[in-house]
């Protein structure tokens, strides 16, 4: 029989990972856009890219594969995750970015932020977008 314990919904997840980490508004974000200090980190499905696009200069890093990546000390690590930049995180809607952010800090990555809202929010706020393609 499953229980839910409290504390434990995705809402409350994204609510504590959100009391944790910075959130960057869209618009402050699309004034960031040339800053060379600035890592942003998409953490859609593949498929999402595919269709939808993605803020230029971003780096894809899978929600399920970000752990292994960032930590140093796993087989998996990406080097971009050493740069010492400010790295911005983000999903379609904002959730999985705030639990990413959030994970990215406590695997201690010292500047870490999410895209409040999102890609819907962004590209709401007239952010710019550009075609993925994924490598073969």
């Amino acid at each position: 029989m499953a229980s839910t314990l409290p504390g434990t919904t995705v809402r409350e997840m994204v609510a504590a990972a959100e009391a944790e980490v910075e959130a960057l508004e869209p618009g402050a974000l699309i004034r960031l856009a040339d800053d060379p200090e600035l890592q942003l980190v998409d953490v859609r499905d593949v498929r999402e890219l595919e269709r939808e696009g993605r803020i230029p200069g971003s780096f894809h890093a899978p929600r399920g594969m970000l752990e292994f990546w960032i930590a140093p000390d796993s087989p998996y690590h990406k080097d971009v995750f050493a740069s010492g930049k400010r790295f911005v995180f983000y999903c379609n809607k904002g959730w999985r970015s705030a639990l990413a952010a959030q994970t990215a800090q406590r695997l201690g990555l010292a500047q870490v932020a999410h895209l409040a809202g999102g890609l819907e929010a962004y590209r709401a706020a007239g952010g710019a977008l550009e075609p993925y393609e994924r490598k073969r």
